[in-house]
């Protein structure tokens, strides 16, 4: 197949005309279920046009991932050209007779081409290569399973598909806790959908783009504040970033510690959230 032409238009976006981007793709149509299975059956056969549909439908949903890894190195331009290469690889892989909606299925993809290109900067500032490396391959491990298994996988899991020690596993959880697929479905929902399910009917347009960066930035710069080990605990206890809310057992067994200092770092971790939306006169309900 040869490449969309899409591919430049997409991607070559500076930082300075977002606003004009958003107003671009909150014009763009979404489409239906059917309408995506009939557009992958014609991604297969080699139609471009089907291919440019699909990933032009679904370019808000990028831009949605994408702003969950501001202020971690990149210019937010950038992470959504990279998540917008995640789209178009989803789309041209995408099966259909899995069940799945589209975009639950390029989530994974979106933030796998995000996260990768984050660690390729952060490589050259604090993380030596070896645990890069094992954080992508954690990563690319976490979604083939969970789609298998349709749940998310435990670290022994994850270690044994790897064929690698469970510690190293753990090491890299908890150095990069956001670097897998968490598009499940809400367990409070009987809908069976998921919050990116759900973003597709209540996306608000080019202005809510906008107008929930800004809160958004201000949430990202307290969570910024804890380290590693206290977000991914503040994310799973809380259900944020697409999470289902887990317990304190839940969560020890997820990130290899005990139900008692997941708790313990919970505590922590809301105390400096506290303090620190203090500081900046933040409200927090």
């Amino acid at each position: 197949m040869r490449d969309l032409n899409i591919t430049q238009s997409i991607t070559a976006r500076d930082a300075a005309s977002l606003e004009k981007y958003f107003s671009e793709i909150a014009r763009e149509p979404t489409i239906n279920a059917e309408e995506e299975v009939l557009l992958a059956g014609k991604i297969r056969q080699g139609d471009l046009s089907a291919l440019h549909k699909l990933v032009k439908a679904n370019l808000r949903f990028v831009v949605s991932v994408a702003k969950k890894y501001q202020h971690q190195g990149m210019p937010m331009g950038d992470l959504i050209s990279e998540g917008n290469l995640g789209l178009l690889e989803a789309a041209k892989r995408f099966d259909e007779t899995r069940g799945f909606k589209f975009i639950s299925y390029a989530v994974w993809w979106i933030r796998q081409r995000i996260m990768e290109a984050l660690l390729d900067k952060t490589r050259m500032i604090r993380l030596p290569a070896n645990q890069v490396d094992m954080i992508v391959h954690v990563n690319r491990a976490t979604g083939v399973l969970e789609q298998q298994l349709e749940r998310l996988p435990v670290q022994d899991e994850i270690a044994a598909f790897l064929e690698t020690a469970e510690w190293k596993v753990k090491e890299a959880l908890y150095v990069a806790p956001f670097t897998h697929s968490y598009d499940k479905a809400d367990s409070a929902s009987d809908d069976g959908y998921s919050l990116l399910d759900r973003l597709q009917v209540d996306e608000p347009g080019a202005e809510g783009f906008l107008e929930t960066s800004q809160l958004k930035q201000q949430l990202d710069d307290l969570l910024a504040r804890l380290n590693g080990a206290e977000r991914s605990v503040i994310f799973y206890h809380y259900g944020l970033d697409g999470h289902s809310e887990l317990s304190a057992p839940e969560i020890g067994n997820r990130l290899g510690v005990s139900a008692e200092r997941v708790r313990q770092l919970r505590n922590r971790a809301i105390t400096k959230l506290q303090e620190n939306a203090r500081l900046q006169k933040f409200e927090i309900y």
